[in-house]
This record gives structure tokens, sequence and C-alpha cells, in this order.
């Protein structure tokens, strides 16, 4: 099966609007780079499928260049949050199914969730939690926040698991996680069943409660 190409408008070419404007177009989708100033505009020619120069608060704009041809647009303007706000509310005004939007503080996102950001993203906070939790453990291997209550882990069998099965280890019922994945020296395990045997070294991907995982961690390693 052919990989879906999607369409993609990144507003905003700073540290994080950059980087993910060139990631989406090494994945090969179709990105539209649009930024204030021509310097960044410039740059980005090679990281886009477009890159162009202009006002994303200006309605007439954003109607010039197709921007409801977008299924998903990522607002990625910097320190400004005013062009940031209206900025999105004009996207959800114009029927942009997904925008996604960073925020700069917790107000900030407060207005962003009124006006129908689908999504708020704090790449600062976000990575930080995820760095922190990493250097907490030396068995942590990654950590991805799901909500404020929800996360997924990655982490790796030491030996008090190993050679024991899903079963014997009752991980739903002991802690209410689930393993998502076993990732072994030789294959990636997906949805394992519960015959399905652990051996030391091997990588857990597990998803529940934050509380829980801790508690798994805690106790099964």
């Amino acid at each position: 099966m052919s990989k879906q190409i999607k369409q993609f408008a990144v507003i905003g070419l700073g540290r994080f609007g950059g980087s993910v404007c060139r990631e989406l177009h090494s994945l090969g989708h179709e990105v539209l780079a649009i930024d204030m100033h021509l310097v960044r505009v410039e740059e980005f020619v090679q990281y886009s499928t477009h890159a162009i120069q202009g006002n994303s608060t200006d309605e007439m704009f954003l109607k010039s260049i197709g921007i409801r041809n977008f299924d998903h647009v990522i607002v990625a303007i910097g320190e400004n949050i005013q062009d940031s706000v209206l900025t999105t509310l004009s996207l959800k005004e114009f029927g942009i199914s997904a925008v996604w939007v960073k925020a700069q503080n917790v107000y900030h996102q407060k207005v962003l969730e009124k006006i129908g950001a689908d999504r708020v993203i704090h790449p600062e906070v976000e990575m930080g939690i995820r760095i922190a939790q990493s250097m907490s453990s030396d068995l942590l291997l990654d950590y991805i926040n799901l909500s404020d209550e929800y996360s997924i882990i990655e982490i790796r069998a030491t030996l008090p698991i190993h050679n024991r099965s899903l079963l014997d280890l009752n991980v739903r019922v002991k802690f209410g996680i689930t393993i998502l994945a076993i990732n072994g020296k030789y294959n990636m395990n997906v949805s394992p069943s519960p015959s399905d045997i652990i051996f030391e070294g091997d990588i857990l991907i597990a998803m529940g409660l934050n509380n829980d995982l801790k508690r798994f961690e805690d106790k099964m390693f």
C-alpha cells in the first residue's frame, strides 16, 4: 500500500515551526511554508513544496493562497500572541478541520481552546517532561504524555521479569496498564498475547495512568 501524501501548511518558521516544516517535507508530504520575514521564507524554499511571505492575520492573504485547501495547519507563530490568536480564529472560520497551535503560556492556551484550536502544543514543556522522566530512571527510555493523566512509556525489561509471560505478570489486573508492544532483540511484537514471553533487555511499550505506570516501574523492575 502506497503512503498517503497529505497537505500541510506551517505558519511561522521559527525553531519550532521550522523543525515541523523540515520533518513533514522529509516525510514526503506537501508543505506550504509561511512567514512574515522574507529571510526565513527564502531559507525554507528547499524544505517545503512552496514558501510564501505574508501576514497570516490578513484574511485576504489566507484566501489568496488557498488555505481552505489544507486539512492540517500548524500555527507556530513566536511571541506575538495576538497574531497567533487572530490567525487561529481565521483558520477555524475558514473551516480548517485540524488546526494545531503553539502556545506561549497557560493564558494563551485557554484563549486558543476557547476559539476552537484542535490541539494546543507547549513544545518546551512537553520536551522538558520527557527529558525529566527519562533522566529520573535508568530503565525508562522514552515517555510520551497523552494527557494530564495518561502516558505511554518505553522501558527496558530487567532480570526480575526475565522469561516470564504477560499472563504470569498479570500487569493489566495488578497495575491497570496495557502492554502495547514488546520490542525484542530480533523482532517487534505488536499487540502481544498473554502467553508471550518477556526476556531481559526487551523494550516494553506500555500505556496507562501515570500513577499506575510508576507503580509498575517500581514493583516490576
